[in-house]
């Protein structure tokens, strides 16, 4: 919308209608209110019509939003003229020639503005009389006019014109050689703002203008004194748009280099190229992130932080691509890592991923914030980390315990655990509080970590073997017990459990259950899914019909111990009853 507003404001200019693109130019700076180029070409129109005060707000505001823009300067320097506010307009002029030595229009609104600073304390000390016509050509208002005119706008493209122009400038006195050529003679009534009309051939001109009187010719001195037009700043150049192509396409030249730089691992070159493309275009902020990609290979994360920052607020002034914005805060956040020591560095990285999966939910993006998430959890438990505390904890559980306070021996034994993570007996003592408390999944959990961390801790097995027979699933009990006294054969604690899952199995075996009892048995174990594959193997189905229908086929499976000891669960689990 704001390139299609500036497209009409050009076209309005060109054809010299200022009010129109004044209007076209708002329109765009209302959608694109720090586009520098807008106020710049405002500045332009609004100084055409004589409107001085906002041509150099226009202009001032074109160089707070772009300062290393010379044109901005060129701007500020015509507005001053235009105020004839000459010492301001030379400083502007010479700041922009800082940026850029080399331009032309600043070299020559600097040395117009020079003159005129000469010529306007000439004439307070001397107060000579008018010379409209030297005035005239006088200052960059000349070349402004000249181009704002459609018709000596095609003269200023041929050079025997131009040239003879700027001899008149020089020195008005030469006018006399070139009042044959009707050019010359054309311009001079559009610098005085009166039309000319020819007669006979037009070599005799004579001066038509309904509102001004009679004007001497120029080869004549003055009787009556000429109103000197007010001087117009530099005019808005139409190949602006031109310009602008050409360096982003040099933009992207140098971008390609730097890529293949940075491919090369020559970091260095790399950098120059992104930040000479960023140079001449900042509207796109893949320069900026590449610039950071580089940083962040070299380690420079301060560097990189500060690039995805700067890439990050103006994608957003540019409305750029949000997946742009979010390789920007990935790339950040990856730099953050980088720098991480603490658990607390870890949360501003995490903050920056997070943001950045707003913006698009990439895959890569959501790994690297998982990782860094799991990276802040473990380095909270090493910073956690303490043994003599854990081992004050536990002991503190322990008390609570044989107080039979089980909650608040929970709490103990947890704490605990966060201190010192590898303990087997603040696992083995909190599974034995959980199976007080009837938290039987929460009692195997810990019992099973028990084992997984001190194999041959004979409390492990016990806890876990309670559990399971609490479970009312003593073949698992009974495995448990065996499996601790492999490590620990006299464990008085593991050979009654032993006992006691042997002698609820043959309960089960003689079919010793209430019907509730064995119905509550049953609708358990049709959950536990060995059961479950038991049954739905058709080997064992088969099997089991043959005990039922073809004796002399039991017989032979009882020969077969694999197939006895699933009949064996089968039985315990009061699925089976044996006669």
């Amino acid at each position: 919308m704001a390139d299609e507003a500036k497209a009409k404001g050009n076209a309005a200019f060109s054809s010299g209608d200022f009010n129109t693109a004044i209007k076209h130019f708002t329109e765009a700076i209302n959608f694109s209110p720090t586009n520098h180029v807008l106020y710049s070409n405002r500045s332009a129109a609004y100084a055409s019509l004589h409107q001085y005060e906002d041509a150099l707000s226009d202009a001032k505001k074109t160089v707070d939003l772009k300062p290393d823009w010379s044109k901005g300067y060129s701007r500020l320097g015509a507005a001053h003229v235009g105020l004839h506010k000459y010492q301001d307009a030379i400083s502007a002029y010479k700041k922009g020639l800082e940026i850029d030595p080399n331009n032309e229009a600043l070299k020559s609104g600097l040395a117009d503005a020079q003159s005129a600073a000469t010529a306007s304390a000439s004439r307070a000390r001397a107060a000579p009389p008018p010379n409209p016509l030297g005035d005239a050509f006088q200052g960059p208002e000349m070349w402004a006019k000249l181009t704002a005119d459609p018709t000596t706008r095609v003269y200023l493209q041929q050079l025997d014109f131009v040239k003879a122009m700027q001899e008149i400038q020089r020195n008005p006195s030469k006018l006399n050689e070139y009042l044959k050529d009707q050019r010359v003679m054309q311009a001079l009534g559009v610098l005085l703002n009166v039309k000319f009309q020819a007669h006979g051939g037009g070599d005799d001109m004579e001066v038509s203008e309904a509102d001004s009187p009679p004007h001497p010719s120029p080869s004549q001195p003055a009787k009556e004194e000429v109103k000197k037009p007010e001087p117009e700043p530099e005019p808005m150049e139409i190949t602006e748009e031109k310009e602008k192509k050409e360096k982003k396409e040099k933009a992207l030249k140098e971008k390609e280099a730097g890529n293949a730089a940075y491919k090369k691992k020559d970091f260095e070159t790399a950098i120059q190229h992104y930040t000479k493309a960023m140079e001449l275009d900042d509207e796109d902020i893949s320069y900026i992130t590449n610039r950071a990609a580089v940083y962040l290979e070299m380690c420079k994360y301060e560097d990189c932080i500060k690039d995805c920052d700067k890439a990050v607020e103006r994608g957003r002034e540019l409305r750029s691509d949000f997946k742009m914005v979010a390789r920007a805060l990935t790339r950040k956040g990856t730099a953050l890592v980088k720098m991480a020591k603490s658990s607390k560095d870890y949360e501003p990285a995490i903050e920056t991923f997070q943001k950045a999966l707003t913006e698009h939910r990439n895959p890569d993006t959501l790994k690297k914030l998982n990782e860094a998430e799991k990276a802040k959890k473990e380095l909270e438990q090493q910073e956690y980390f303490d043994p003599k505390i854990a081992d004050e904890e536990r002991e503190k559980g322990n008390e609570y315990f044989k107080q039979q306070k089980y909650p608040d021996a929970v709490k103990h034994y947890t704490e605990s655990l966060r201190r010192n993570p590898n303990d087997p007996k603040a696992y083995s003592n909190r599974a034995a509080c959980y199976t007080k408390l009837g938290a039987l999944p929460e009692g195997l959990k810990d019992a099973e970590k028990c084992i997984e961390l001190d194999p041959t801790f004979s409390k492990g097995y016990t806890r876990k073997g309670a559990v399971q027979f609490f479970m009312k699933e003593y073949d698992k009990a009974l495995e448990t017990y065996q499996e601790g006294l492999k490590h620990d054969p006299n464990n008085q604690e593991l050979l009654d459990g032993v006992r006691r899952c042997v002698g609820q199995i043959n309960k089960a075996s003689r079919g010793d259950f209430s019907p509730e009892e064995l119905k509550e048995r049953q609708a358990k174990a049709m959950q536990d899914p060995e059961i479950q594959n038991i049954l739905s193997d058709p080997v064992m189905r088969q099997v089991l019909i043959d005990f039922q229908e073809n004796p002399k086929a039991a017989q032979e499976h009882t020969k077969n111990p694999m197939v006895m000891n699933k009949i064996q669960k089968l039985v315990t689990a009061g699925i089976v009853q044996m006669r």
